[in-house]
Formats: structure tokens, C-alpha cells, sequence
């Protein structure tokens, strides 16, 4: 296997089936395979024993195999010089630096491979329920039949036969109805949406001395004298944070339902609801920081600004009864303390140093790190190091273990606190030692620097303290899988509007995907919470209205 020529052979033979889709490329497939993971083992060897001119010959002949091209190889194989000008750039000696650029062709090679030939999904196939949330319960089963729809309002409509059918097919006679004998189905249908331009006519009334004179309360409006109803804003609010409809897009289905006015319109009524709006906005995140567990978590958010666009972030919080976003132009550790100040409880966090500082200058923050990122870690590895499959197995238990405990929210009281009692005696019991043995395999593990499979590792333990957390706590989730959910909505309205177009902009964004994913999290209709909320607001001088007291009522 030393001499290139059996490789190019192989190589030849596999282009010439590369495109062709049938068993004898699949056959060719699997000796290509396990030609280059023994290429690769010489490549190691003869590198070890600094024979550069020989691993140049085996790696060119590895990038025939997979279809590349000289430019493909790096430079450090392509001359002497080169590896001596890489070495001195990076500190190393000839041989460190023609092993690390080996490792990294490795890496690009695997993923190739893993491309033209692996699954399409990053789930492993005793993998394809770890990392998915832990706090769900098990997922129904998607059946044939009809779906009961209760919310649904109910029609009907009765059908008569012509005259001209109603006669006996036997005897000519008239057919008579009977009783109230029918042949029913079901059928879901469309009303098409409707603008109505509505009067209202307050009713004067005086006294006969003339001295008084009241008249009968309106509608409560967002703007004083303003033609638009609170109904309408709520729509439009919920149409662009809700569905993700994009204000010009707005524009155009109501013009086809016979209403015509400009964005701009549209814009005015988001402002002027989220002004009444975000005192319930602002208790939503006094009610957060009181709770004994959040998830944090964030993402990208852009501001088209004149002069082109900016990354900001979405900054979100979550606890098992509602969800809080805060936009911020900054992605380091003052805006996370700014939001949770003085915060006494457990963080769910990724890696992210941000919420590490938070801690270390918060003595009540405790940290506990999210399991699903450490397995992408190793996932992302994998193809290049299969040793990688060790750690995802043991993760995957841990999993399997999580699935089959009593999920905590919504729980009453009593039965929470059984539901604690056995999630805290099953982790210890079985959770422990699977961590203890994971953590045996990283510290023996070996790895060169800069590698995908040392990053793993190092992410893996330098954040063991936190990943560790949960099997201490019954209330901590093994992942942060919760929040990642929560910013789903966010992430597809960034798509589909893009951001937003002012500092006012994003504050008007955070209000209302807070209101909106805080009224789902209960339950409720975000259309019937956001009309709630705006009406208690105006009749009560901006008192906010939590989702607990109106769920009560």
C-alpha cells in the first residue's frame, strides 16, 4: 500500500462509476473507503518517521481518490520550503507542522466523504433522539384518521333534491322527505377574511335644564381620534411577529381584500400597541428573574441601518412559564447583567464566556452547561475520528435515561414533588456512573492541538462542572434544547423580514415575540392575550396583566 499506483488504479476505476447509480458504485464505494483509512495509516506512519517525499506520494494519490485537485493539497506537502516557512510562522519544528496540516487534510477529507456518502442529518443512527429536548414527553404518533377540531365554530348546510328527481325510479309516485333522516360528513372549509368600515354612533344625552349634557363611552382606541381599531393592530402584530408576515406583504393581501393604505399605517399601529404593551413586557422579566431556574441563550438579529446592515442580538431568557427577548446592538457580558442583575438561581447556558463572567462576578449564579452542544461537538469529529463514537453512545444513554423520566411542567404541587424525588434517584443511580465513565475516556484520550476532536474534548471538560449540574439537581435539564425552541420564531421572522430598521424597531420586536411566546407557553390564544393585555392597559393606566390571573378567569 506504499506505492500510489494500486491507489490511482482504485481511483480510476472509482470515477468511472461515480455517477452512475447503481451496486457496482456503492461496491467500489466501500473499497475506496477502506483503501484510504489505510492510506491514511501510512501517511501516519511515514510522517512520524519524517519521510516528507513519501507522504507527499500518498497524499496525492488520497486526493485522486476523492475527486480533488493539487490546489486541494496543503501547502506544507507541495515543498520543503514550505513546511519550513509554516514552521517558523507557527512556532513549531518541520515534523509538529506537517502533522498538524496532515490533521487537517484528515478533517477535510472526512467531511467530504461524509458528504458524498453520510446521512444529510447531523443524527447518527442510535443518536436520532439525543439532543431533543428532555422536557417534552413522548411524541404522539401520526395517525390516518380524522382529527377532532373543538375549537373549530360549526355550519351547516342542508341540500334538497331538484323537483325534478323527486319521483319514485319504480312506481312514478312523489318522493316525500324522512322526518329529519340525513346522510351527514364533515367538511372544513375557508370564510374569507373581511374589513368592515364600522360607525360608531355615541348616544348624546341631556337634561331638560340644560345644565348637563354626557355622552355614551366608545370604543377604547390605541391613538386618540385615530380611524384603526385595537382588534386591527393585534392582527398586524400578530401577522409580523406571530406568522412572520413582512409589513409590505401586509400591504398587498389587504389591498386584495379591498383595504388600502401603505406600511407605514400599519407601522404607526405596532407603535402605538407596543406602547401599551410593555409594561406587561416589563413585569414578564421581573417575574423571570424570581425564578429558581432560567435558560439564556441568543442569537443573530440584523439593523438595516442607512449605509448597510449591522449584526445585533436577540437576547433570550425562559423559564417553564414564560420567555423574555431582549435586542441589544452588544453580544458581551454587561447586557446578560444588565437583564438578570442580581439573579439567584440556576443559568442553562451554552459555552458562550459571557455567561461565565456573569458567574464568576455572581456568587448566586450557578452554571449548568448544555449536553446537546458537547455531542455536536463530537458529531462534527466524528468522520475524522471514529473514537468519537464512544462519547456519543454514553451521551445517547444519558438520553435514553432523560426520556424515561416524569417531565416536570404543569405538575401540581404534590405530584412535582414526587416527580423531583424520582428524577433525583434515577440520575444518581444510573446518570452518575455513565458521566464517571465519560469523563474516564476524554482524560485518556490523546489529540494534537487545534484539532476537531481536541476541540471536542476541550469544550467537553473544561465545562464538566456545569455539564455535571443536573445529575446533582432534579429541576435541571441535561440541555438547553428549551430556549434553542423558544428562538425558533425569532429566527424565521429574521428570514422573512429581514430585522429591523430602527432602535424603536427592535424594541417593538422584543415586546411582541415576548407576549406572543408567553401566551403560547400557557396555552393561550396569543391573538386573545395581546387584545387583553392592550385593553387592561388602557383602562387601567398601563397595569401590566400577566397570563397566570387571566388563565384563572
Amino acid at each position: 500500500m506504499d506505492k500510489p499506483s494500486e491507489l490511482a488504479a482504485l481511483a480510476a476505476e472509482f470515477n468511472e462509476y461515480r455517477k452512475a447509480d447503481g451496486e457496482r458504485w456503492y461496491a467500489v464505494h466501500a473499497r475506496v473507503t477502506a483503501v484510504n483509512m489505510i492510506a491514511a495509516a501510512v501517511l501516519d506512519s511515514l510522517v512520524s518517521n519524517g519521510d516528507v517525499v513519501g507522504a507527499r506520494r500518498i497524499m496525492r494519490a488520497m486526493l485522486d481518490l476523492m475527486g480533488l485537485g493539487e490546489s486541494d493539497l496543503p501547502l506544507a506537502y507541495r515543498s520543503d520550503s514550505a513546511v519550513a516557512q509554516l514552521a517558523a510562522l507557527q512556532g513549531k519544528s518541520p515534523p509538529e507542522q506537517l502533522q498538524l496540516e496532515l490533521t487537517k487534510l484528515q478533517e477535510q477529507m472526512a467531511k467530504l466523504q461524509q458528504k458524498m456518502f453520510g446521512r444529510s442529518s447531523e443524527k447518527s443512527k442510535k443518536q436520532d433522539e439525543a439532543g431533543q429536548g428532555t422536557e417534552q414527553g413522548p411524541i404522539p404518533r401520526r395517525g390516518h384518521g380524522p382529527r377532532q377540531q373543538p375549537a373549530l365554530p360549526k355550519m351547516e348546510t342542508r341540500y334538497e333534491l331538484p323537483d325534478s328527481e323527486k319521483e319514485c325510479d319504480v312506481c312514478g309516485k312523489q318522493l316525500e322527505p324522512m322526518g329529519e333522516q340525513s346522510e351527514d360528513s364533515d367538511e372544513i372549509t375557508v370564510v374569507e377574511r373581511k374589513f368592515v368600515l364600522v360607525t360608531h354612533k355615541r348616544q348624546k344625552y341631556r337634561c331638560r335644564c340644560n345644565s348637563a349634557v354626557k355622552t355614551a363611552e366608545g370604543p377604547l382606541k390605541l391613538i386618540v381620534g385615530g380611524r384603526y381599531s385595537l382588534a386591527f393592530a393585534v392582527e398586524v402584530a400578530l401577522q409580523k411577529y406571530g406568522y412572520h408576515l413582512p409589513l409590505e406583504r401586509q400591504v398587498k393581501m389587504m389591498r386584495n381584500d379591498g383595504l388600502f393604505l401603505d406600511s407605514q399605517t400599519l407601522w404607526d399601529q405596532l407603535l402605538a400597541l407596543h406602547r401599551v404593551l410593555k409594561p406587561t413586557y416589563d413585569a414578564i422579566l421581573l417575574h423571570l428573574i424570581s425564578a429558581e431556574l432560567l435558560h439564556a441563550d441568543e442569537t443573530r438579529w440584523m439593523m438595516m441601518e442607512k449605509g448597510g446592515s449591522k449584526t445585533w442580538q436577540v437576547w433570550a431568557l425562559s423559564s417553564d412559564d414564560a420567555v423574555y427577548y431582549h435586542l441589544n446592538r452588544s453580544r458581551s457580558a454587561e447586557v446578560i447583567k444588565g437583564l438578570l442583575g442580581n439573579y439567584n438561581g440556576v443559568l442553562v447556558t451554552d459555552g458562550y464566556v459571557a455567561y461565565q463572567t456573569l458567574a464568576r462576578g455572581s456568587p448566586n449564579v450557578q452554571l449548568a452547561h448544555c449536553m446537546a452542544h458537547v455531542r455536536r461537538k463530537y458529531l462534527e469529529a466524528l468522520p475524522a475520528y471514529p473514537q468519537c463514537q464512544q462519547a456519543l453512545d454514553l451521551i445517547g444513554k444519558l438520553y435514553d435515561i432523560e426520556r424515561n423520566l416524569p417531565p416536570l411542567r404543569g405538575l401540581p404541587t404534590s405530584e412535582r414533588e414526587q416527580a423531583l424525588a424520582l428524577r433525583a434517584e434515577v440520575r444518581r443511580r444510573d446518570s452518575v456512573p455513565i458521566l464517571g465513565e465519560l469523563h474516564a475516556w476524554a482524560l485518556s484520550q490523546r489529540a494534537l492541538p487545534e484539532s476537531l476532536f481536541a476541540q471536542a474534548l476541550q469544550y467537553m471538560l473544561s465545562l464538566w462542572e456545569g455539564l455535571t449540574r443536573f445529575a446533582q439537581n432534579p429541576q435541571i435539564p441535561v440541555d438547553n434544547n428549551a430556549i434553542e425552541r423558544d428562538l425558533r420564531g425569532v429566527v424565521v421572522g429574521r428570514k422573512n423580514h429581514y430585522g429591523s430598521k430602527s432602535v424603536l424597531g427592535t424594541e417593538v420586536a422584543a415586546t411582541m415575540y415576548t407576549l406572543i411566546e408567553t401566551a403560547s407557553r400557557h396555552g393561550l390564544n396569543p391573538r386573545d392575550y395581546l387584545r387583553a393585555v392592550a385593553e387592561h392597559s388602557l383602562r387601567h393606566s398601563g397595569e401590566p396583566l400577566l397570563p397566570e390571573p387571566l388563565r384563572q378567569t
